[in-house]
C-alpha cells in the first residue's frame, strides 16, 4: 500500500513539473507571406511603403526587432519554404524549383517541435504539393489558392470558405487558437497567399487609391547597359509581360465578388484601351494599376496580423508568445521596370523579417547582420528548448534575440537560384522568367553573382556602398581587382561548406 502511495506521489510530482516545464516554454507563431516584399512594409522606411503604412507588422518590429539583412538561399516560393522547414539549402531539401514535390519524409523543425511536447499547426498556403507532415492540424490551400472563396484542404478533404483569402486564413488560424490544448506549448505557421499575383485587394479596399499617383522608382525605365547580358534578356517587364490577370484586366475571380469587383474596374479598363496608350504612358498606366493593388493586397495583410496581435492580447496569451513576421522572398515594385523574383538583385534577395519575444527581445532593436531563411528553422528549435541535429546548415538567430550577434557570426551569404527551363532561347524566356541559373556571394558591402546559361559564364560585381540600386557592374573595373579575387575565394568556401556541387 505505502509503495502504491510512493508511486501515485511519484506521478503526481513528474505531471506538475512536466506541466509547469510546458508554461516555461514560449508559444510561436510564425506569420508568413508570399512576395511581401520589405519596400511595403513601413517599418523599414522606403518611401513607396509610406503610401500604405503598416501599422500591425510595424508593432512586432517596434516591441521586438527588425532584422534588415534577412536573406533568402533560392528567392522563389517553394524552395524557399523548404528552407524554413529544414534549415537546408534547396540541394539538399530536394525543392530547388516550384515543380518538384516537397520531401515529407525528411527531418523539418515542426517534427522535432512535437517531439518536444508542442502542438502544432498549419494554415494557408503550402505550395509543395506533398501532404504537410510534423503537424497535429494542418488546413492548407492547393497551389496558389484563390483570393476570393478559397479551399483549404485537411488530410485530402476540401472545405471552401466564402470570403477574402487572407481574411479566412486568419479566421481559421484563431479557430485553431481557440480549440487547442492548452496544456501544451504551440508552434502556429499562419501563411498568406497574399501579396502573390494576380494581386486582388480585399473589396473594402477598392478604390482607395484611386486619387493617388504613386511615384516611379528612380530605374523603372532601366536599360540594363554596364552589367552583363542577363538582366537585358529578362521576361518580367510590367511595361511589356506582366500578365492581364495582374492588372485586374483579367479578372480570374470565382463567385459573387466577381460583380462587385468587375463594377470597380471595368470602366476604368474600358477607357485604357480606349485611349490605346503607347510607349512609356501606357507602360506608367500598367505600373499604377499593378503598385496600387499590390499595396491594397498588402493592407489585408496588415489588418489581419493586427487581428492574430489583438487575440493574442485578448487571451493573455502574448506575453508567453513569441511572434515573427517574414515573407519567402522580396519582390520588384517596378525597380529596373521588373515585377517577379528569382534573381540575387537585392529587392528579391531579401525579405523582411522581424520578431517579438516579450521578456527576452529588447524593444526596437534593429539588427544588421546577415541572417536568413536558413536560420529559421535551428532559431524555432533553440526558442523551444529543442535540440538542433548537426544535418541543419543555418545557425539559431536566439542569441541575436538576446542581444549581440557572437564573434564568429557570417560575414557573407552564399545565394544559388536553379533556373526553370521552359523551351526557346534565353531572349524568348528559355528560363522561365528569362531568369538564368546563377549564384554568388554577398557581404555587407559587395555582392558577386556568376551567370550560366547556354555558353555564356558572366559576372557582374556591385559595390553597394557606391550603387545601391545595383546599376553598374563593376567587374571589369580594376580598381576592385582584389576585391573580386577575394569574393571568388569565398564563393568556392562557402560551396564547400554547404556541400554544393557546381
Amino acid at each position: 500500500m505505502r509503495r502504491n502511495k510512493i508511486v501515485t506521489v511519484f506521478w503526481i510530482f513528474s505531471f506538475l513539473l512536466s506541466a509547469a516545464q510546458s508554461q516555461d516554454k514560449p508559444n510561436i507563431v510564425f506569420i508568413f507571406s508570399d512576395d511581401h516584399t520589405w519596400q511595403t512594409i513601413s517599418a523599414y522606411g522606403h518611401p513607396l511603403s509610406k503610401v500604405v503604412p503598416t501599422p500591425n507588422i510595424d508593432r512586432i518590429g517596434a516591441e521586438g526587432i527588425r532584422f534588415d539583412r534577412c536573406l533568402v538561399t533560392n528567392s522563389i516560393c517553394a524552395p524557399s519554404r523548404a528552407v524554413v522547414l529544414t534549415g537546408k539549402y534547396s540541394h539538399l531539401n530536394g525543392q530547388i524549383n516550384n515543380f518538384n514535390t516537397f520531401d515529407g519524409g525528411q527531418v523539418t523543425f515542426p517534427k522535432l517541435l512535437q517531439k518536444s511536447g508542442y502542438e502544432t499547426a498549419i494554415v494557408g498556403k503550402w505550395h509543395l504539393k506533398s501532404v504537410p507532415t510534423g503537424f497535429d492540424y494542418h488546413e492548407v490551400m492547393r497551389g496558389q489558392g484563390r483570393y476570393y472563396n478559397p479551399t483549404l484542404y485537411t488530410d485530402g478533404e476540401p472545405t471552401e470558405y466564402e470570403g477574402y483569402n487572407t481574411d479566412v486564413v486568419v479566421d481559421r488560424s484563431l479557430d485553431w487558437l481557440k480549440s487547442r490544448d492548452s496544456d501544451k506549448p504551440f508552434m502556429l505557421m499562419s501563411q498568406f497567399k497574399a501579396t502573390h499575383g494576380p494581386f486582388q485587394p480585399a473589396l473594402r479596399h477598392l478604390g482607395e487609391l484611386d486619387d493617388v499617383t504613386v511615384p516611379l522608382p528612380d530605374n523603372f525605365f532601366d536599360d540594363y547597359t554596364g552589367r552583363s547580358r542577363a538582366p537585358g534578356n529578362h521576361n518580367t517587364s510590367i511595361a511589356n509581360v506582366m500578365p492581364l490577370s495582374n492588372l485586374s484586366i483579367d479578372y480570374r475571380i470565382q463567385g459573387e465578388q466577381l460583380a462587385q469587383y468587375r463594377s470597380h474596374f471595368d470602366e476604368a479598363n474600358e477607357a485604357f484601351e480606349k485611349a490605346n496608350l503607347q510607349g512609356d504612358e501606357r507602360a506608367k498606366w500598367r505600373y499604377q494599376r499593378f503598385i496600387k493593388n499590390f499595396l491594397l493586397t498588402s493592407k489585408g495583410i496588415d489588418e489581419n496580423v493586427g487581428r492574430l496581435l489583438d487575440y493574442l492580447d485578448e487571451s493573455g496569451l502574448a506575453e508567453n508568445t513569441i511572434v515573427i513576421y517574414a515573407a519567402d522572398q522580396g519582390f520588384f515594385l517596378g525597380e529596373h521596370g521588373w515585377y517577379d523574383k528569382r534573381w540575387m538583385y537585392e529587392e528579391c534577395l531579401k525579405t523582411p523579417l522581424l520578431v517579438r519575444w516579450p521578456g527576452v527581445t529588447q524593444e526596437g532593436r534593429v539588427s544588421s547582420d546577415i541572417v536568413s531563411n536558413l536560420d529559421f528553422a535551428p532559431m524555432f528549435l533553440e526558442m523551444a528548448g529543442a535540440s538542433i541535429p548537426g544535418e541543419i546548415q543555418g545557425r539559431s538567430l536566439v542569441p541575436l534575440l538576446k542581444g549581440a550577434a557572437p564573434e564568429n557570426w557570417r560575414k557573407s551569404f552564399y545565394y544559388k537560384y536553379y533556373g526553370e527551363r521552359r523551351g526557346g532561347s534565353v531572349s524568348e524566356g528559355y528560363y522561365n522568367h528569362g531568369v538564368p541559373p546563377h549564384e554568388g556571394v554577398a557581404d555587407k558591402r559587395y555582392k558577386l553573382i556568376n551567370f550560366k546559361h547556354d555558353d555564356v559564364d558572366e559576372w557582374e560585381l556591385f559595390d553597394h556602398q557606391r550603387d545601391p540600386s545595383e546599376m553598374k557592374s563593376e567587374y571589369g573595373n580594376s580598381e576592385y581587382v582584389e576585391t573580386i579575387a577575394r569574393l571568388k575565394t569565398e564563393l568556392e568556401q562557402l560551396k564547400q561548406r554547404f556541400k554544393i556541387e557546381n
